[in-house]
């Protein structure tokens, strides 16, 4: 079960390197290119990370969005466009503690894990 939320303490930021440990920790998950960004996917691609690390975009459902938003808006904001109104939402990796990145992706990945095929 994928972690919602956590209460956040005064870590220190997370850099790439935290970043790409924590994304590619999580089953299956690999990075690519992407334009100007390293993205992680599985089947779908779940996060980007921006090339100068300061941020990540993270797909979420639009409710998730909203709730993260909502809880730490220092954190996330969807992106203004049509992405964001799919769910895409920039993570300000700044303040972000480790437990924050990890309860972000594990959110982003199981939706781009895909549904198991009915037999």
């Amino acid at each position: 079960m994928a972690l919602l939320f956590c209460f956040r303490d005064q870590g220190t930021m997370v850099d790439a390197e935290s970043f790409t440990r924590i994304a590619l920790a999580l089953p299956d998950a690999t990075s690519a290119p992407h334009f100007d960004r390293t993205a992680f996917k599985v089947k779908r691609t779940f996060a980007t990370l921006a090339a100068d690390a300061l941020s990540a975009n993270l797909k979420l459902t639009p409710d998730e969005q909203e709730f993260k938003c909502q809880l730490a808006p220092d954190l996330f904001e969807a992106i203004p466009n049509g992405w964001g109104r799919q769910g895409w939402t920039t993570m300000s990796l700044a303040k972000a503690t480790e437990e924050d990145v990890a309860a972000a992706l594990a959110m982003a990945h199981v939706h781009a894990v895909g549904k198991a095929r009915k037999s």
